[in-house]
């Protein structure tokens, strides 16, 4: 049976990865999850086939954090892919079995809470309900990029994160803050305090030490902004595509925000591609462009045209998205037809596409690229 440590190791002596000891201390406690997952005895019986009687304690989890780069993705999502577990899926009407993995952003879990409690509103206590569906289904949530900014996110955590333990469900997250500075000088802060001591409780905090970036390493092995559009402009985001996602080719499928399905060239766990037209030329909203932004540290962008007086919608939304990018510190890696300065020429935007090119300037730069994605 593979283990975090050994896929490690293997991938290094093939060269995909180097072997750096600043991550061993992280893949140790990995193993340690691993083996004790593993180990647990599984609920038996009539009851545990239902969903009903005691679980077995969760496994302490971990809590990874630091600065942007540090691998702890990459090594979490090690730890996830080497669990013999089935995949646990949120929207299932009927849960699994047996306990399972999931793994997804914060963010997005979060989002899936709160429609699920906006289904069950009226009830007693819809988060037992909720919590339910995870008793006999789910064993281990790995959450990446756990970072708080949402007051509803705040005063909602420590109620779960208490329902999600008690159910037994172990937590491997990562994060860019240590938990005692999470959702710091937020509105109402002392009602997060317990979700902080939960955390504290249940799971291992681990600092990721090391002075590799990769995430820069990767971002600036090549230029982020391509001009001007040319038969090779796909091939090139391709070529970006797999660097940045770890060697996958990407897969159309769609993303859903509100019901509403999006198109995307490919997705990852924290990087998305999407085109021009998609975004800009249809009926797109700044709160579609604040659900990217959030969810995703990384967007690749293909065909941004010249703008001017024949497409002034298309610029306006690409100005608002542009926006919504800079200041959740996204990294945007495009191809366009024009340097930003020259990508717009019309009027009625003129002051606000200048903010628009400055930034997209400021975006190609190291000091940027290596800044924390606020998620």
């Amino acid at each position: 049976m593979s283990t975090p440590s050994r896929a490690y190791a293997e991938g290094a002596a093939a060269g995909r990865w180097r072997d750096d000891p600043a991550q061993h201390p992280v893949l140790a406690e990995l193993d340690r999850i691993h083996r004790q997952l593993i180990q647990a005895p599984a609920p038996a019986g009539l009851l545990a086939r239902l969903g009903l009687g005691a679980r077995p304690p969760a496994v302490d989890g971990l809590y990874l954090w630091g600065g942007v780069g540090r691998g702890k993705t990459f090594l979490v999502d090690l730890f996830y892919a080497s669990l013999p577990l089935p995949v646990y899926s949120p929207g299932s009407a009927r849960p699994q079995v047996s306990g399972g993995k999931y793994r997804t952003h914060f963010h997005r879990f979060m989002r899936g809470v709160h429609e699920r409690l906006r289904e069950h509103a009226g009830e007693a206590d819809p988060l037992a309900r909720i919590a339910r569906h995870w008793r006999g289904a789910l064993k281990v949530l790995v959450l990446d990029e756990f970072f708080v900014t949402d007051i509803g996110d705040a005063m909602l955590l420590a109620r779960l994160l208490e329902r999600l333990f008690a159910e037994g469900v172990t937590l491997v997250t990562t994060s860019n803050t240590a938990p005692e500075n999470l959702y710091r000088d937020g509105l109402q802060r002392a009602g997060f305090l317990p979700a902080i001591d939960l955390l504290q409780e249940h799971c291992v905090v681990l600092h990721a030490d090391g002075q590799q970036d990769y995430r820069l390493r990767a971002l600036t092995r090549s230029p982020v902004y391509r001009a001007p559009l040319d038969d090779g402009s796909d091939a090139w985001l391709a070529e970006r595509w797999r660097e940045l996602s770890g060697g996958d080719g990407a897969r159309a499928c769609n993303i859903e925000i509100d019901a509403r399905k999006i198109p995307v060239r490919g997705r990852g766990k924290s990087v998305a591609w999407f085109d021009f037209a998609v975004l800009c030329e249809g009926p797109r909203g700044t709160t579609d462009y604040i659900e990217i932004a959030r969810e995703f540290n990384t967007v690749l962008l293909g065909g941004i045209p010249r703008m001017g007086a024949h497409n002034e919608d298309a610029a306006r939304r690409f100005v608002n998205l542009v926006d919504e990018l800079y200041d959740r510190q996204v990294n945007l890696v495009c191809t366009a037809d024009a340097a930003p300065t020259s990508l717009y020429d019309g009027h009625r935007l003129q002051g606000a596409f200048e903010r628009t090119a400055s930034r997209l300037i400021e975006m190609r730069s190291a000091e940027y690229l290596g800044t924390t994605h606020r998620s």
